[in-house]
Parts: C-alpha cells; sequence; structure tokens
C-alpha cells in the first residue's frame, strides 16, 4: 500500500510564492486505516506544545504563528527530509532535491536570484538529527518504508502567467496537485494500490472532470462528493488509486499534515529572501508575509523604491 500526502500554503496571499508539497509511505497494508499518529506514537505527536519531546507533526498553522519563529516547522520538515536520507545544509540544496525547476526560476527574480539561506536558520542540527533517528526507528519497526518528497514552487511571475493561462486560480493549484500525484506516482511504480489524500483544494468540492482529464489513460468512479470528503477510485488494469480531497484534512491525516509543513516552511524561506532584499534597498522597511491586507501596507511603503528601481510588478505582486 503507497500512501500519499499533499498540501499546499500560500494559496491566498499577494506577495511571495505558491508552495505545494507531496510525500510519500510505503506500509504494509494491515496499517492501511490506521492512523499514522497512532502507529508512530514513540516518535511522533500531533499535539504541538512547549514539553512536547516527540516531533510536532501537525497543521503548520499550528506549528507556525507570525513572530513565533520557525523552529517547529524546521526541525519537522528537515528531521523528515533526514529520514528520507537528504541532510540539506540550504535552501539552494534543499530545492535541488524536492523542485530542481525552482532553482531555475529563481534566476528571474532579482530578490531570489543568487540567494541562498543556511538551514537550519533556528533550530539546531543535533535536534533534527535526534528527531530525525527517533522517527527512523520507528518507522523500521513498523515495516514503513519512507518513498519520497516532491514540492511544485511557483513565485509570484510564474503564478500571474499561470492564472492568465488558465483564468482561474482554483484550476492552477489543482493543476499544481495533479502534476504532483503524477511525479509521485511515477516515482512509486504501477503499485497494486495507492491512496492519495489531499486537504480541499480552494474551496471545490467537485474533482471528477479534472481527474479524468489529468488521468485520461484511467477509469473513473466517484465513492462520495459531500460537504466534508470528495472521494475517487481511479483503475487501469489491475491498478487502483483512491484519491480523497478532505476538508481539514491536514487534521485526520498525517500525510496531509507533513506536506503542509514542508509547503509552509518552503514559502517561509522564501518571503525571508523577500524580505531581506528589499529591507536592505528600503531601510526600517517592515517584513511581511505577504497577505492581502500586509501586503498593500509593505507595497505602499515601497513604492518609491520599487518606482526608482523601475520594477515588474507582475514579478512581485499576484494579479488574484
Amino acid at each position: 500500500m503507497i500512501v500519499v500526502g499533499i498540501d499546499e500554503a500560500g494559496y491566498g496571499p499577494l506577495l511571495g510564492p505558491l508552495v505545494v508539497s507531496a510525500v510519500a509511505f510505503e506500509l504494509p497494508d494491515r496499517l492501511a486505516d490506521e492512523s499514522l499518529w497512532d502507529v508512530l506514537r514513540a516518535s511522533v505527536s500531533g499535539r504541538v506544545g512547549a514539553t512536547q519531546t516527540r516531533l510536532m507533526i501537525a497543521d503548520s498553522k499550528k506549528l507556525y504563528r507570525s513572530g513565533q519563529g520557525l523552529d517547529r516547522l524546521e526541525t519537522a520538515s528537515l528531521a523528515w527530509l533526514a529520514t528520507c536520507g537528504q541532510k540539506v545544509s540550504g535552501l539552494t540544496e534543499l530545492l535541488r532535491y524536492v523542485c530542481p525547476q525552482a532553482v531555475e526560476a529563481m534566476a528571474e527574480y532579482p530578490w531570489y536570484w543568487q540567494a541562498n539561506v543556511e538551514l537550519p536558520t533556528a533550530s539546531s542540527l543535533g535536534q533534527v538529527q535526534t528527531q530525525a533517528n527517533a522517527l527512523a526507528r520507528d518507522l523500521t519497526s513498523h515495516r514503513i518504508r519512507v518513498l519520497g518528497t516532491w514540492v511544485e514552487v511557483l513565485p509570484a511571475g510564474h503564478y500571474n502567467r499561470m492564472v492568465d493561462r488558465t483564468r482561474n486560480k482554483s484550476t492552477l493549484l489543482f493543476g499544481l496537485a495533479t502534476r504532483l500525484m503524477q511525479r509521485a506516482t511515477q516515482e512509486v511504480g504501477d503499485s497494486a494500490e495507492v491512496r492519495i489524500v489531499a486537504d480541499r483544494q480552494g474551496g471545490r468540492s467537485r474533482y471528477a472532470r479534472p481527474l479524468m482529464l489529468a488521468f485520461s489513460d484511467r477509469s473513473l468512479a466517484i465513492e462520495d462528493e459531500s460537504p466534508e470528503r470528495s472521494a475517487y477510485r481511479l483503475t487501469c488494469g489491475r491498478s487502483c488509486w483512491r484519491v480523497a480531497f478532505l476538508k481539514g484534512g491536514e487534521q485526520q491525516h498525517l500525510p496531509i499534515a507533513l506536506a503542509s509543513i514542508l509547503s509552509k516552511y518552503i514559502r517561509e524561506l522564501f518571503m525571508g529572501l523577500l524580505n531581506r532584499y528589499w529591507q536592505a534597498k528600503r531601510p526600517g522597511l517592515s517584513p511581511t508575509e505577504g497577505y492581502y491586507t500586509d501586503g498593500k501596507r509593505f507595497l505602499r511603503d515601497l513604492d518609491a523604491t520599487l518606482r526608482a528601481a523601475r520594477v515588474d510588478r507582475r514579478l512581485l505582486v499576484r494579479s488574484r
């Protein structure tokens, strides 16, 4: 049994990239319907707290809030990547592993071009390695194998060009999710059964038609389309994929929560680069997380600097 979890960060903001991530596990069939938080309780916790000693894997909004620092988000992300066999020391190295095309895309943006962030920024290497070792032992003891991590990063200029083509940001987000499904399933091979679980995509509740278009070689059956859950079965020969989009999915499935954490962590690293670049150009500028109201404030404060630098605002500001 292959289980893939997918989630995004940055769907709503005015500034910064949209990031969508997928993680995949191979696990014994007997664990298919078990909560991985329960199975891996020796090393992982879905509870967030100052006294928590296990690796915290929960909705990224619980692990990170503005002003609280990246340490929890970073420890979870880097410990997971270490468990995948990737001990990354910088953002560029991380991207080359999970999303190589993003490194090339960064060259288009002065605030990202030739920029890097040494990792970790807030947590310690010792803490990351301790948590990664505990998780690896726990996975091995339950015969669970980590299959991989895949990420799609869409900076604002690339986002705007794709919105121009699709004329719908929900369609854009779903397209990134299906690309991750394709990347993950190609990597794991034509397994007899794959379960893909994802958080709801931009409020959409019906996915049958776009799934049929994305995976035209498979037959589709609708299992459920309710306010809480949209579930489908995609078959080709003996291969069966079960795909479910869930409201509040990061609270129901550990793989979705983990994808949420990775997406948020990578987005925050990009926002750090963007803030540092413009703060150097305009001393005294307050940083932004890119959400609409504060993003507008950031652009007002930066207006004279942007005009003097003749910046193409479509590289910086999202069209919708």
